[in-house]
């Protein structure tokens, strides 16, 4: 665990780990070891010889994990009374539905919609089914429909935390981790394009900005 500065290491649930010693894990850390060279385009590149299902995987759950960090960082701000309603600034509100439990779309507050949300994600990572751990385990035939259904949702946590909760950020000195999550996750479902353009455009600004200086 790090916990420099001040940067709590609470997560908003808990951190969904990789089991060590396993082909996923190696992914992850060769994952982490291309991001340690600082470029983000070869790093999300899938490795030659892999399996473009488990590439997603691993880097669906690493998100997850980024994005469950940066969230807990900041749920003091992020309350029934701050945001009653979830969304990434007056021109798009989200209402949540999961489509077993709740099928009819719900209006909620924020901290409610990310609870439901990443729950919801939590409990697909934990499914053997969709998200295998062991070798040879083949992954569903619908695996990349459920991860881009999985990005396309986390992507509105990252839209919420910049439109509402970029103030607590900067005071939290959290701006440059958020940046580099968020542009790793962009050049992420760029590459493998997993996000419809206008799911992204409550950030489309930033995105442009973050990405154009690596063209």
């Amino acid at each position: 665990l790090f916990c420099s500065g001040s940067r709590s290491s609470k997560t908003f649930k808990p951190k969904k780990n990789i089991p060590e010693g396993s082909h996923q894990y190696e992914l992850l850390k060769h994952a982490e070891a291309t991001l340690g060279s600082g470029n983000l385009r070869m790093a999300v590149m899938l490795p030659e010889g892999e399996d473009l299902n488990e590439w997603v995987a691993v880097n669906t759950v690493d998100f997850f994990n980024q994005i469950n960090m940066l969230y807990g960082t900041i749920t003091d701000f992020c309350t029934e009374e701050s945001c009653p309603v979830m969304s990434a600034g007056p021109k798009y509100e989200y209402h949540w539905a999961d489509g077993t439990n709740i099928k009819k779309p719900i209006k909620c507050s924020a901290p409610k919609y990310i609870d439901y949300l990443m729950t919801w994600v939590q409990d697909q990572l934990d499914d053997e089914t969709l998200f295998p751990s062991k070798i040879g385990v083949p992954f569903p035939k619908n695996f990349m429909s459920v991860a881009k259904t999985i990005l396309k949702r986390l992507f509105r946590v990252y839209a919420h935390i910049y439109h509402q909760h970029f103030d607590p950020v900067i005071q939290l000195q959290e701006e440059a981790h958020l940046n580099t999550s968020f542009k790793h996750f962009i050049f992420f479902v760029q590459e493998f394009n997993l996000i419809d353009r206008r799911e992204l455009a409550p950030l489309q600004e930033l995105i442009e900005k973050l990405t154009s200086k690596d063209r």
